[in-house]
């Protein structure tokens, strides 16, 4: 009864910390930094840090590591009232039993335990530790990628936009399932990813024919950065258009899927052999993405300096920009909460609940975003949505496909542990 009374909260808190996730990040890339006071907003230039926002992000997945540490401390407490002694599982003969007072029956657990291995020892997993460890690093790396390359297309459209294009993963995820992981995807599911990748398309066919100046203040770092990269200031580049600007926002968005489903992959790889807790995963992904985007950053910043990978212009706004400051401690936080109440509510519910429930963030995010002023409406953009929660329900077997004989007798998880969904 503890645990059903308990899952409103986690479900909201879930779909709460989600949307802080994409609104805070778009409100930081509104912030003006520099000719506020200029009447032309073309002068006008704003806050875009992509590669520091990633990094930041990191920060708030170690933050799993508060979570569990007051988690452990909090069984110890419950275990000497209850009169038990927490024993260390790994080391019992058979894998290990709770005491009484820690396990998932005991009326003092309100919720799903987050430090509960993913897999039961019986499927003979190995406890993933020591320098195994450093392979965390190898699915780190593709966050890395596909968070950088998200947080550089969501400063060309709006957050709307961005959440919905970023339901191009379950196509990369699941044609990835295929070649690496030899799962068996049936015709409904194949049908159900050319839904998406259409919805996807509509997406950003309706951002692309819709001139929303709301939603994309400056595009001036991006001139800036292209510039000193690609043309070395020997020649004058012009400002693309807004149309222009959204189809390569959109782009980048679709195209960092892959680095994230490649993520998803590896993950499951190595959980194959593996056993971790799941918080414990993100906590140790967010440390080695911390230390790889740090040594990144100070290299880029040596060699390129400018753009997005001046990163003693970007900490100095970070640091002398109120909003922007509180961002950021808002976002670290809000991206710890999204992980641990994600993870509470696969271990309590379901993961199919949880996609239902991820898929409800993307309405959010739309309504929200619209309320505050931030973008405008698209008829077409609402054609595009659908198709998308079609196509994913449908991929998730959530709803039936449209011919009884394309369902399959005995289906087979294409992950079949739930991937970690960071951000």
């Amino acid at each position: 009864m503890a645990v059903k009374a308990v899952v409103p909260f986690l479900v909201a808190m879930m779909l709460l910390t989600g949307v802080c996730n994409t609104l805070l990040t778009k409100y930081q890339d509104m912030q003006c930094i520099k000719n506020c006071d200029s009447p032309s907003k073309k002068y006008r230039e704003h806050f875009e840090q992509p590669v520091l926002q990633t990094l930041q992000m990191f920060i708030g997945e170690m933050g799993c590591w508060l979570v569990i540490g007051a988690f452990s401390a909090y069984q110890r407490i419950q275990a000497r009232r209850a009169g038990y002694e927490a024993i260390d599982e790994s080391n019992a003969p058979d894998g290990g039993t709770a005491t009484p007072a820690l396990s998932d029956e005991s009326e003092t657990t309100a919720v799903a335990n987050p430090l509960k291995p993913a897999h039961a020892d019986e499927e003979g997993r190995v406890p993933l530790e020591g320098k195994n460890v450093l392979l965390l690093a190898l699915p780190a790396c593709g966050d890395i990628a596909g968070t950088t390359l998200m947080n550089v297309g969501l400063l060309f459209v709006a957050a709307s936009i961005y959440q919905m294009t970023r339901g191009a993963l379950v196509l990369f995820v699941g044609l990835f399932s295929v070649w690496f992981l030899k799962r068996h995807l049936g015709l409904y599911k194949w049908f159900s990813l050319f839904v998406v990748v259409f919805g996807v398309a509509i997406v950003g066919l309706a951002g692309a024919i819709t001139k929303d100046d709301k939603a994309t203040p400056s595009h001036q770092t991006l001139a800036e950065t292209a510039r000193s990269i690609l043309m070395r200031e020997e020649t004058v580049m012009t400002a693309p258009s807004q149309a222009a600007m959204t189809i390569i926002g959109v782009l980048l968005i679709a195209g960092a899927q892959i680095f994230t489903a490649t993520q998803f992959v590896i993950e499951e790889r190595i959980m194959e052999k593996y056993s971790m807790e799941p918080i414990k995963v993100v906590g140790w992904e967010g440390v080695f993405g911390f230390l790889v985007t740090l040594i990144g950053m100070i290299i880029l910043h040596f060699t390129i300096g400018t753009g997005y990978f001046n990163a003693r212009e970007g900490l100095y706004q970070m640091t002398h920009f109120p909003a922007i400051a509180v961002s950021s401690i808002l976002i670290m936080i809000s991206i710890g909460g999204f992980n641990f109440f994600g993870l509470s509510v696969t271990r309590t519910v379901s993961a199919t609940s949880r996609s239902t429930i991820d898929t409800c963030r993307t309405l959010f995010i739309w309504i929200v975003s619209l309320g505050l002023g931030w973008e405008t409406f698209k008829w077409l953009q609402v054609l595009g949505f659908a198709l998308l929660v079609y196509g994913t329900f449908l991929f998730n077997d959530l709803i039936r496909p449209p011919m009884k004989s394309c369902v399959e007798r005995h289906p087979e998880p294409l992950l079949p542990e739930e991937p970690i969904e960071h951000m």
